[in-house]
Formats: structure tokens, sequence, C-alpha cells
């Protein structure tokens, strides 16, 4: 029988305002897997620490998302130096997407990334996302593509990543999968929430071998200021207790 991997507590090695950051990370990662979007070790989430070294959290290269602990995450800076030594190793790949977004985006606080199959399906038909499904709506209305160039490793690839996002907060990876930006890790959960909707709901339409009906597109541009109302103005801020609640009947453990 496999142990448990002990982590020592960071809570009193790091700020309070770390400290919550970590907690919310950790949550964001179980329930990735709790919702069965993770893929193995592999994906992954950053946020970025405020402060002007832009140092920023992701996962440590081996454990599954639903290990994922606020100790547990590395803290690295933008050249992936780890600033405790002593913390896991991290994937290169996840440096190389993550570290090109948070770079040029001073409002991206998070960066997700996942891999899962109607994500990856969608991102490997040729017109892509399409407006079939009100949540399919909300992403259109902010999203960019970036064509696939093989697994993340490249410096040059950053330039070009980061280009094709611009400023949109919805990224389609061409056969690669999603990917979402925002303020803070509920907005960027509650981003990929409805992504990740939008991509199962096309593909299912598309499977039942049946002429599909298109959402105009001039209810696309109306979308942003309906999603203000629906949020009351508080975007992933609205869900996330809620989901925090859930997390802590069912998967306590990512707050150690």
């Amino acid at each position: 029988m496999s142990e448990r991997i002990a982590i020592p507590s960071k809570k009193d090695e790091v700020s309070a305002e770390e400290w919550q950051l970590r907690v919310d990370l950790a949550a964001a990662y179980r329930l990735i897997a709790l919702y069965g979007w993770d893929d193995l070790i592999f994906t992954h989430i950053s946020a970025r620490i405020p402060g002007d070294e832009h140092h920023f959290l992701i996962n440590p290269y081996g454990m599954m998302f639903e290990e994922i602990t606020a100790s547990s995450l590395v803290r690295i800076d933008q050249e992936g130096n780890k600033i405790n030594p002593e913390d896991f190793d991290i994937n290169p790949a996840g440096f190389t997407i993550h570290s090109a977004i948070h770079a040029v985006r001073e409002d991206a606080a998070c960066v997700m990334h996942t891999h899962t199959t109607a994500g990856v399906a969608v991102s490997a038909q040729k017109d892509g996302l399409l407006p079939l499904s009100q949540q399919s709506l909300f992403p259109l209305s902010n999203l960019a593509y970036h064509d696939y160039e093989g697994v993340a490793l490249r410096e040059d690839e950053k330039a070009r990543l980061q280009n094709d996002l611009g400023s949109n907060n919805f990224m389609i990876l061409r056969n690669h999968g999603l990917l979402t930006t925002g303020g803070s890790i509920a907005d960027a959960f509650l981003g990929m929430y409805i992504l990740q909707r939008a991509c199962e709901v096309q593909i299912q339409a598309l499977s039942g071998n049946r002429e599909t009906t298109p959402i105009p597109g001039g209810i696309v541009d109306t979308i942003r200021q309906q999603a203000e109302q629906v949020t009351r103005g508080m975007g992933g801020k609205l869900a996330w207790p809620g989901l925090l609640r859930k997390l802590d009947r069912v998967d306590p453990g990512f707050r150690d």
C-alpha cells in the first residue's frame, strides 16, 4: 500500500495573503479532479503572487490533482527557478505556457489549462467552438486560438502564445486543449467550467446526426453585459464559496 506524501505545512512560513492564495489554488486542483477534468499528473493551474517579483504558484510535478495541498504548491520565478529548493520539481511544459501569460498579462492572476476529452475534441475541429449553446456564447465573446507547435517546451513559442491570446480570457489550443485566465482563481475556474460545458454540449450535439441550429451572431454581442447581470457583477466569486463548501464536505485535505 502506497503511503501518503508527507508535505510539511507552509502556513507559518508565508504571508496570510499567500496562504489564502495557496488554499484557493489547491481547491481549484481538487475541483478539476472532482469534475474529471484532470489528466493524471499533466496540465496545470497557476496563480500569480501579488508583488513586484512576479512569482507564481504551480503544481509539483508527479502529484495527482486530488493530492494537491496548499503546502505542496511550488513558488517559482519568471525563469522557472524554485524559490524553495526543497520543493518538488515542476513540469517544464507547464512553466512555458503559464510564465508566458503571466509575463504580459497583469490582469491574469490565474491561468488554467486542461486536456479534457471534449476540449481536445473541439480543439481538433476545424471550425473550433460553435454557437450551439448558451454556454458557448460566453467564451465566444472573448475567445482566442493558438495553433499546435508540439509539446510546449520552446522559448520562442511564448511570443506567439502571447500574441494569440491578446486580451482574451478564453483560449483553445489547437489539437491540445483549453485555457482560461481570470483576475482571480474563482474567475478562471468559472470560465473553465463554462468553456468545458460548451465543448461537451457541442460534441454531443454534433454526434446526434441531425442538423443543428446555431445561435444568431447578434446575440453574442450582448452576452458580456448579460453575464454581468447573471453573476451580479461578482464573476466567479458568486459560485466559489459554494464550491469550497462542497470540497470541505467531500475532500477537505486541500487546506493542509
